[in-house]
This record gives structure tokens, C-alpha cells and sequence, in this order.
């Protein structure tokens, strides 16, 4: 008794102070990470660049440092026109899958919720669909398919919430059936579009969108809008963690707590469907990283979200980043799906969390 009462700290009996320092330790290490992970990944691809020289041109176009460089112009035009750009999309995609998918699962209270469980993929995949096969909102001009997308997810967003608060108090069985009945059904429309289109390069390019990619990223506003997205995302759901972690252990504690669950679902349902929503206009359906990574988090710092989801955030980003850079490399010149690679990487560890959960179970 006496060797235990000198380990408890009597100001912090739960031991929080540890996980703090923990969690803070994770997220320096992991912000050092991703840095590194940008500056090494924005010279990867057909064209080899070397990081001094990554860092170079990218120091000589935000500071004009140096004022000229000792470099060719297309390498300068690669790192800053191209790779730059889709590095900053797939840390700003993999963050916001991973927060999204941590805030669903609190939501809907399954471990195995993902970002697109609510329907909202399916609703972009319609709008993407629409835009390739049959030049649905053509007079926009470049941003028919991303603009075309996100008008789908909101209009999935909307019928999800309209179809669960029917019943009264949106519960998280009601969102989640009804989100995996929206999506059933979107699906279906989608096939269907592909199905009743006679281009097969057309019904192509949607199979491509439909797994993902990061090649639509570019200088312009499409980037500026989930880089913003991302960020505010993640600022409120960090001030929101308490929240988080009320309704993640059920409504009836919720209510004790002081939290409202129907109207927190709400909110969260909307900034959950606006992120996701920016995601998969941007980058297509990337599947697995808002269901795989809130688990590596929680195993790192605890299921409480003020710490989950800054820490879940760094790894998605680190992780998409990394499986971009393979899905661009690994069979040259050809560029594969970055769903592939996701789901060659989650796949495995659903069924080990499936398992694990069946083990305990028993």
C-alpha cells in the first residue's frame, strides 16, 4: 500500500497528467513526422528530386530565398506546380477522413462507422457521375466535377437528416440505418448512370473517381476550401471533444452530463457532411483511412477526443500522403487508384479489429 500511495498523485487520482504529457509528446513527434513525410514524398514520382532541393525551390517561392536557383525550370515547375499541391490535398484529405471518422463513431456509437457510412460518398459519386458521363453543370467550366460532387453529398446529407428525424429525436440507430439506406440506394442511382451512358472512357474515368485520387490537385480555389474546411473541422471538434466523449457513452449519461444528444448530432452531422462532403469533391471516395486510423489513435492516447483527434488527424495525413506517393510510383508511368492502396492497407486491419472485438466478446 505504502509503494502505491507514492505513485498516485493525490491532485491528478486518474492519472490524466501522464496521458497529457503523452499525447503532447505524440502529437510533437507526429507534426515533425508529417513534415518530414511532405518534404520526402514531394520529391518522389517519375521524375526523382532530391529534399535539399525540394526545400530550395520551395524556400525561393514563399520567401525568395534564394533570390535564384541552381535548378532546372521543369524541376522547380514539378515540385511547385504539381507535387506541392497534391501533398497539401492528401494531408488535408487524410486529415479530415481521420476526424471525421473519429467524430462519426462517437456519433453513432460503432467502433466500425466510417465517414461515408451516412450515405455522403454515394451522394457525391451521383453528382461525379452526372458530371463526367453526361457534362451535368458543364457552364462552371474546370470545377463542374468537384462543384457537381459536393451539391451531392449536401443533397445525401440533407435526406439522411430529413429520413432520421422523422421518428422524432435523431438517435444513433435512426442515423445510422439511415444513412446506410441513402447510400444503398445512391449507389444504385450511380450504376445506373454508369450503366445507361454509352462511353466506355467516360464510365472509366468514374471508376477512377469512385477509388480515389489526388491527381485534381492544383493552385486554386478547390485547395484553398478543404485546406480551410479541414482546419476549422478540426478546431471545433477539439473545443467539441467534451461533447464528443458525452454521447459516445450513450444518451441517457450524456443527458446527466448536460449534453443534448439529439441537438449535438445535428451540429456534428452538419460539419461532418460539410468535411466530408469538400473531401470526396476533391479527392473522390478514399476508403478505410476514416475507419483505420481513429483506432491507431485511440491506442496511442485514449479514446478521449480532445487528444484523439489532433493525433488522429497527424497520422491520416501522414498516412494518405505516403500511400499516394505509392499509388504514383508503383507502376509507372500508369497511376493507381489511391483507394487501392488504402484498402490494401485496411483491409488487414479490419479483420484483426473484428477479431480482437469477437475475442473479447467471448
Amino acid at each position: 500500500m505504502e509503494e502505491l500511495a507514492t505513485r498516485v498523485d493525490p491532485h491528478d487520482p486518474l492519472g490524466t497528467r501522464p496521458q497529457r504529457r503523452r499525447s503532447v509528446w505524440w502529437v510533437a513527434g507526429l507534426t515533425v513526422g508529417l513534415v518530414v513525410t511532405m518534404v520526402l514524398t514531394v520529391g518522389i514520382g517519375p521524375v526523382a528530386i532530391a529534399p535539399d532541393l525540394v526545400l530550395a525551390i520551395t524556400g525561393h517561392h514563399l520567401f525568395d530565398i534564394p533570390a535564384t536557383g541552381d535548378w532546372a525550370r521543369s524541376d522547380a515547375s514539378i515540385v511547385w506546380n504539381v507535387r506541392i499541391p497534391r501533398v497539401l490535398l492528401g494531408v488535408a484529405v487524410g486529415a479530415g477522413l481521420a476526424i471525421c471518422g473519429a467524430v462519426l463513431q462517437a456519433m453513432v456509437r460503432n467502433m466500425l462507422a466510417d465517414p461515408y457510412i451516412l450515405g455522403i460518398s454515394s451522394g457525391a459519386s451521383v453528382g461525379a457521375a452526372g458530371a463526367i458521363l453526361f457534362g451535368v453543370g458543364a457552364g462552371i467550366g474546370l470545377n463542374a466535377l468537384p462543384v457537381s460532387a459536393f451539391l451531392g453529398a449536401l443533397a445525401a446529407a440533407l435526406l439522411v437528416f430529413f429520413i432520421a428525424r422523422a421518428g422524432g429525436q435523431i438517435t444513433s440507430l435512426r442515423l445510422l440505418l439511415s444513412g446506410v439506406a441513402v447510400g444503398y440506394a445512391l449507389s444504385a442511382v450511380t450504376s445506373f448512370i454508369i450503366f445507361a451512358s454509352d462511353s466506355a472512357e467516360g464510365s472509366r474515368s468514374v471508376m477512377f473517381w469512385l477509388l480515389g485520387s489526388l491527381s485534381l490537385a492544383r493552385w486554386d480555389i478547390l485547395l484553398y476550401i478543404v485546406l480551410a474546411v479541414v482546419v476549422i473541422a478540426l478546431l471545433l471538434m477539439i473545443l467539441w471533444g467534451r461533447r464528443l466523449d458525452a454521447i459516445s457513452l450513450g444518451d441517457e449519461t450524456a443527458l446527466t452530463l448536460g449534453v443534448s444528444p439529439t441537438r449535438t448530432r445535428v451540429i456534428l452531422l452538419v460539419f461532418v457532411s460539410l468535411t466530408t462532403g469538400a473531401i470526396v469533391a476533391a479527392a473522390g471516395a478514399i476508403g478505410f483511412v476514416g475507419l483505420v486510423i481513429p483506432h491507431i489513435a485511440r491506442r496511442l492516447v485514449g479514446a478521449v477526443h480532445t487528444r484523439l483527434i489532433p493525433v488522429a488527424a497527424l497520422i491520416g495525413a501522414i498516412f494518405l500522403v505516403w500511400a499516394d506517393a505509392l499509388a504514383r510510383t508503383v507502376m509507372q508511368p500508369r497511376e493507381l487508384p489511391i483507394g487501392i492502396i488504402t484498402a490494401m492497407v485496411g483491409a488487414p486491419f479490419l479483420l484483426f479489429l473484428v477479431r480482437r472485438m469477437y475475442a473479447r466478446r467471448s
